[in-house]
């Protein structure tokens, strides 16, 4: 489901991206590949879009991502630590510049001891430039399933805004044989 809203906002953030050089990937649980589709949707994302790991199950977000296994059974897959890890995971996986990542409960029912509206979104960059938003949202599933969307452009592009001009098209890891930025990565 595309909105004028999050349609700009994916457009504006990809030609920033273009303009610096910069790429950029997706990890999605709550969104369910929405937030990747606003972001292909836009004529000419190939050009900074590195992909998307669309981890809705737990194990996933262990096992692609890196997600710490000790954190995904002490604080559950709705958590705003689960959001950074995801990040920083996608990021490190897909070989990008910057990375969002969303988690969170759409509904109808509590998950995680999480009620229905309760979403975190978060970014990760170069040099462990990172941060995380919770959020309550309300609305119908497919409207908070949105607004996530919504939320996680406008703080990646929030970032990409502030980010030094240094960092331009700077791709991580620099060292590609370097270790997952969670020791849990491939942990069974």
């Amino acid at each position: 489901m595309t909105t004028q809203n999050t349609d700009g906002a994916a457009a504006g953030l990809l030609a920033l991206c273009d303009e610096r050089g910069i790429t950029l990937a997706v990890a999605e649980s709550l969104t369910g590949g929405l937030l990747a589709a606003e972001i292909t949707a836009v004529p000419g994302a190939s050009q900074a879009f590195r992909g998307a790991v669309i981890a809705y199950a737990t194990d996933l977000k262990r096992d692609v991502l890196g997600v710490d296994s000790s954190l995904l059974a002490q604080r559950g897959a709705v958590d705003g630590e689960v959001a950074r890890q995801m990040a920083a995971g996608v990021r490190w996986r897909l070989g990008a510049d910057w990375a969002v990542a969303t988690t969170g409960v759409a509904g109808p029912d509590p998950q995680d001891g999480q009620q229905p509206g309760t979403v975190f979104v978060a970014v990760a960059g170069p040099e462990g430039r990172s941060e995380t938003r919770s959020l309550n949202l309300t609305g119908s599933r497919t409207e908070i399933r949105t607004a996530a969307v919504g939320e996680a452009l406008t703080l990646l592009r929030r970032h990409l805004d502030a980010a030094p001009k240094g960092q331009d098209g700077r791709k991580y890891p620099e060292n590609p044989d370097q270790e997952a930025p969670y020791s849990s990565l491939g942990e069974r």
